[in-house]
């Protein structure tokens, strides 16, 4: 094990204990289902599927684990914390902002959905909403950080960000044992980041980005992180501009396979999961299922297959 895997575990393990001792029971164990691949009506002898429910997690989506791990890891000033966001890592901040009594200013992108918006605002957050896209939104944040001086908390690129969301894959594997391969949507690149940190090579991990967001995917081609054009039906979720620095290293070494989704079946599998499962969650968190339903990923027969439902930030009505 070289200094850079004994990193990244040992961060997730020191996130999973600031959560557990000082988080105040703030987070959620998040259910993990264990269903036969018959289940969803795939044709894949012996293969187990397994739904990793974290669109159930405090504020809908993983981002709690690292957002929170971020403001507890920091001293927090008086002027508070702030964050640029397509919509869950705001959410994530403004939650873990109130649970510890601090304030909190959300930048968002015109492209977040009002449901996201309203959200923040119950939660307390002072919600600005700038430009059309997530890199708008940035760009405002920082701005106004080096005018106030808040804790800056980033959607997916700072260590205590990624390392909180390395806990996930600590849950599962003490929950379930070790997969053999685990499906992950990327946008920034925190949650693959985590999860490949975590994991490195003892599972398979596969990023799935949608066709019109693809920063992984481009990243490498092109050998190193590079702006792309994002739109589609995830860009609240997954419309980062480029690869997080963090995620891109790390990936580098852990993740062999990077797969392009179409908008159309992201969609077919989230209305899949609710009508099938009643399972209400937002494209991001269908892009696993959408990897099966298409053929897009192939298990081997036999492989135990974590799908990781990441969020659930996502208006009802329009999903079924």
């Amino acid at each position: 094990m070289n200094n850079e895997n004994t990193r990244w575990r040992s961060e997730t393990e020191s996130a999973s204990r600031r959560l557990r001792e000082r988080a105040g029971g703030f987070l959620r164990q998040t259910p993990l289902w264990k269903l036969p691949s018959a289940a969803f009506g795939l044709a894949a002898p012996g293969v187990e599927l397994w739904l990793k429910l974290e669109h159930m997690q405090v504020s809908g989506s993983f981002k709690a684990r690292g957002m929170m791990n971020r403001l507890l890891a920091n001293d927090i000033p008086e002027s508070g914390v702030i964050v640029a966001s397509g919509g869950n890592a705001g959410i994530a901040t403004a939650a873990a902002a109130k649970a510890l009594g601090v304030r909190c200013q959300v930048f968002l992108p015109g492209v977040s959905p009002e449901a996201k918006r309203a959200r923040l605002r119950a939660l307390g957050a002072e919600v600005v909403v700038v430009g059309e896209l997530y890199p708008d939104a940035l760009a405002a944040c920082l701005a106004r950080q080096e005018e106030t001086g808040a804790l800056l908390t980033h959607a997916y690129d700072q260590p205590e960000v990624v390392a909180g969301a390395g806990t996930l894959g600590q849950e599962i594997e003490a929950e379930g044992g070790l997969p053999d391969s685990v499906l992950v949507s990327v946008g920034g690149g925190g949650l693959i980041g985590g999860l490949a940190g975590w994991f490195e090579k003892r599972a398979r991990v596969v990023a799935l980005e949608p066709e019109k967001a693809p920063t992984l995917y481009r990243a490498r081609q092109a050998g190193e992180p590079v702006d792309v054009e994002v739109g589609g039906i995830a860009a609240d979720s997954l419309g980062a501009r480029r690869i997080g620095a963090i995620s891109w290293d790390i990936t580098q070494q852990y993740v062999q396979d990077a797969l392009l989704l179409s908008d159309e079946s992201i969609r077919a599998a989230q209305q899949w999961l609710w009508k099938e499962l009643k399972l209400a969650v937002e494209p991001a968190a269908a892009l696993p299922l959408a990897a099966l339903q298409t053929g897009a990923y192939l298990p081997r027969e036999g492989e135990k297959v974590c799908l990781i439902v990441c969020g659930a930030n996502v208006d009802p009505a329009t999903v079924a």
